[in-house]
């Protein structure tokens, strides 16, 4: 019973700490998409070390944020597994600014009054999480490729054209990573480039069924009120007979 008290307090703790923390890390996330774009962007060499000490100090708040949570979970081992990403943007700095996903905070938020409607939400969702995706893996991109030997991802148009075609599967060709870590960035969005397309066919899907459903309904409803008009007009012509017959 003891041990059961301490694991219910240790989840409660959890909890309040999140709620604490979710607006504070989500602020420190956008910062770290601010500070990364200016430091891919403006490619000035004289400010390329304090930018990078500024990502690495965030990232530092991040990696401590992950341990206090880690360290107060019930169930380490769940926690892991349900985790992988916040652990991955921990234990992999190369991949650090896909952090900046916890915009999606934001976007739930903003997104309270869609709360009854699942369709608009996921729309909502996908919408976002695309347009983020999309800004971070052309200046994942850009920051691999730019200076790269043979490289031709060299300017933000670039790196945002070849991530488009990238996330739609098209994949013209045209522009290509050729570094290891451009490469990395390339698999990712692939990979995130399928399953955004699998949520957006599902959602036109469950938006078609939800019609075709709608209107199967109504028929129905245009049937039985016609059966119960038609049920009223019957009783009134037999009260009329009957007043009649009297």
């Amino acid at each position: 019973m003891h041990h059961e008290a301490v694991l219910q307090s240790n989840e409660a703790r959890l909890e309040r700490w999140e709620r604490r923390v979710e607006w504070p890390l989500t602020a420190l996330a956008v910062l770290f998409l601010v500070v990364y774009a200016f430091q891919v962007l403006d490619d000035h060499a004289f400010l390329h070390v304090p930018l990078e000490v500024v990502l690495w100090l965030i990232w530092a708040v991040f990696a401590a944020d992950y341990a206090i949570r880690l360290k107060l979970a019930a169930n380490k081992k769940q926690f892991l597994k349900s985790h992988i990403f916040d652990l991955a943007a921990v234990l992999l700095p190369m991949i650090r600014q896909l952090r900046v996903l916890r915009l999606i905070t934001v976007i739930t938020l903003l997104n309270k009054k869609f709360q009854h409607k699942i369709r608009q939400r996921v729309s909502i969702y996908v919408a976002g999480v695309t347009a983020l995706v999309a800004f971070c893996a052309s200046l994942a991109v850009l920051d691999a490729e730019r200076h790269a030997e043979n490289a031709s991802i060299t300017t933000f148009g670039d790196a945002l054209w070849w991530t488009l075609t990238t996330m739609s599967t098209v994949g013209y060709g045209d522009r290509y990573p050729v570094t290891t870590e451009g490469r990395v960035v390339a698999g990712l969005l692939m990979v995130g480039g399928i399953a955004l397309l699998g949520v957006i066919t599902g959602t036109i899907a469950s938006w078609l069924v939800e019609k075709l459903r709608g209107v199967e309904e109504a028929e129905l409803e245009t049937a039985q009120e016609l059966r119960n008009l038609r049920a009223e007009i019957a009783e009134l012509r037999a009260e009329l007979k009957s007043s009649s017959g009297g």
